[in-house]
């Protein structure tokens, strides 16, 4: 069965770049393009596993996963921060809401297939 993941971009050229790498890694790519989206799709179409951006409109990525992991539905699915955001009290507080794995832009298709990987079953 294909592991499907959500990726939540609202830059356009990011998130077909990320959909690219992870489509060649073997993975089936579904996109969002703020966290609003994001949480309808993945109530409607049950991805294994979420990439959201954090600075985006509407709703971040840090609210997305705090809805994500509130709700008994899909707390136990799996969320990668990948950001510019570098800072340690970024990655710190983005763990605090719920973040599995935190990526930081600019990053290789290997940094962000591993990351993936490492928490789809």
């Amino acid at each position: 069965m294909m592991t499907i993941v959500l990726v939540v971009e609202d830059t356009l050229s990011e998130q077909e770049l990320i959909s690219l790498y992870l489509r060649n890694a073997g993975y089936t790519v579904i996109t969002a393009n703020d966290g609003k989206e994001a949480m309808e799709k993945t109530l409607a179409q049950k991805p294994d596993v979420i990439v959201t951006d954090v600075v985006m409109p509407n709703m971040n990525g840090f609210e997305l996963c705090r809805s994500i992991k509130k709700n008994p539905q899909t707390q136990k699915l799996p969320v990668i921060a990948c950001t510019s955001k570098t800072q340690e009290l970024d990655r710190l507080w983005g763990m605090k809401q719920g973040i599995d794995v935190y990526v930081t832009k600019p990053f290789t298709q290997e940094e962000l297939v591993r990351a993936v990987r490492s928490v789809a079953n």
